[in-house]
């Protein structure tokens, strides 16, 4: 079950679902523990070298005041440098910082860590990442810009508020998301996962088809709703099975405390979460869905931006568009109708072009005959038509077959720089002479090879200057093979 998953991406539930047609059971307390022995491979190779929450040696738990307030003042009680216990972090060093309470988000259910600073006289720690170890150990992660800060010492915590907000944007939005989904597509739909920071939010979920555009747009559509309606969100703890009863959505396997935190908007959505969100959901200002994938068997993922990252991506969508109408002398009004005036001349000129390469190698095709070497009994042909692709020569070889009987032919064009070769034996003296070997023979000259059928093969070179010499070599050739 956990190979599946951890290698795979084959969703849990998914597997459950299938043991359960089979009369089989999942070995759940066997992937529990695969799940935790792949996080502490993980924290294993973790930033600043920190292998594992043992190495910390501190007591207790992080208290988390980050709902109510992004910034206080907190203790430093342990630093860390390079995976070790240090008493000081010096300016430029890279470290991290454990703080006895802290209004830093540490990286939870999808959502990144918090960023910010740690303050303290002539001393300040730029936070790049907030993470949380097993026991609730919060650390942050970043480096000492200025000043020496020490063990002990009180700081000012103070989270980065712009991308904390952005950060909350896009999570809440990914809750009104996950209740149009299960609108739209059906209560099949269960989050596969997740990640929310501030440039945008990513949601995979099962389902399984690709989400069409017409769907995109309602879901799109009723989440903007949703946001217009500007109800507050609402939240409560209580237990995990009172939550369940009320009609909150829980990931499935997922482990919850005897207390959980409960996110409702309105009656639209309501769902598990310790993640920060918005006071209202108008707050989100805009959702704007802008990739929609497959990840695995069964699962797809929807990328979608907010806020001022909503506008911006809309703001790049009209500059192209605006860019776009320049090339084809139009406007924003009718450069659609421009480009597909435009597709359908290219296709157009493609076809007469097709046509015009045949005409000219079939009046060089006339020509060709002329120029075929009798070599006991049978015609050989080598020979190059300009102007023309790989296809067209292949068809020319086709015809000159067809009106020599018994000969072997190869033609040869020179496209961007490349030579292209075709060679062609007729059906009756495929025995003696193979179509493959001729044109690997002139191949080589001209720096490259080839292969095929017998009565038919291709080949390429980089050396149009042999071009030439190899195809006179080609008479010769035959009446060694003949011999």
């Amino acid at each position: 079950v956990f190979k599946l998953y951890d290698t795979y991406g084959f969703p849990v539930d998914l597997t459950a679902d299938i043991a359960r047609e089979r009369s089989l059971q999942l070995d759940m307390a066997g992937f529990d523990r695969e799940m935790a022995a792949q996080r502490e491979r993980a924290r294993a190779h973790s930033q600043f070298g920190l292998r594992q929450t043992a190495d910390l040696g501190v007591e207790g738990c992080t208290e988390f005041h980050g709902y109510e307030q992004l910034e206080e003042e907190a203790r430093a009680v342990a630093l860390f440098r390079e995976g070790q216990a240090v008493e000081t972090l010096n300016a430029g060093e890279e470290g991290l910082v454990v703080l006895d309470h802290t209004p830093f988000y540490a990286e939870s259910g999808g959502q990144v860590g918090d960023t910010g600073w740690l303050h303290a006289d002539g001393v300040e720690f730029a936070v790049r990442d907030t993470q949380k170890q097993s026991e609730g150990v919060f650390t942050h992660l970043g480096v000492m810009q200025q000043g020496q800060l020490k063990r002990g010492a009180q700081v000012l915590a103070q989270v980065d508020a712009a991308q904390r907000q952005s950060t909350a944007l896009h999570h809440s939005a990914t809750h009104l998301m996950h209740a149009a989904l299960r609108q739209v597509l059906g209560t099949h739909v269960a989050q596969k996962g997740s990640r929310v920071d501030p440039q945008r939010l990513r949601f995979d979920f099962s389902h399984f088809e690709p989400v069409a555009p017409e769907q995109l747009e309602v879901i799109e559509r009723l989440v903007n709703a949703q946001i217009r309606g500007n109800v507050a969100v609402e939240t409560t703890i209580m237990a995990p099975e009172e939550a369940i009863a009320a009609g909150a959505m829980a990931l499935f396997g997922e482990k919850y405390g005897d207390r959980v935190r409960v996110l409702k908007m309105g009656d639209f959505s309501t769902e598990l979460c310790g993640g920060t969100h918005v006071r209202r959901v108008g707050d989100i200002g805009l959702f704007k869905i802008v990739a929609e994938s497959g990840v695995a068997a069964g699962v797809r993922r929807i990328e979608a931006v907010t806020g001022e990252r909503a506008l911006d991506y809309i703001a790049s969508l009209q500059e192209r568009a605006r860019q776009t109408a320049q090339l084809v002398k139009g406007d924003r009004d009718n450069f659609p109708d421009k480009v597909r005036q435009l597709v359908e001349r290219t296709r157009q000129l493609e076809k007469e072009i097709e046509q015009l390469k045949g005409r000219l190698a079939s009046g060089q095709g006339a020509d060709l005959l002329s120029q075929t070497v009798d070599v006991d009994g049978i015609k050989v042909l080598a020979a190059r038509l300009d102007g023309v692709d790989a296809k067209t020569l292949r068809e020319a070889v086709d015809r000159c077959k067809e009106q020599l009987k018994a000969a072997a032919i190869v033609l040869a064009t020179v496209e961007d720089d490349k030579v292209r070769l075709v060679a062609g034996v007729t059906s009756g003296e495929t025995a003696r002479i193979k179509a493959g070997d001729l044109v690997n023979m002139v191949a080589r000259q001209v720096g490259g090879k080839g292969g095929g059928r017998p009565d038919l093969a291709q080949a390429g070179g980089t050396d149009p200057t042999q071009l030439d010499a190899a195809l006179r070599s080609a008479p010769e050739w035959v009446r060694a093979q003949l011999a």
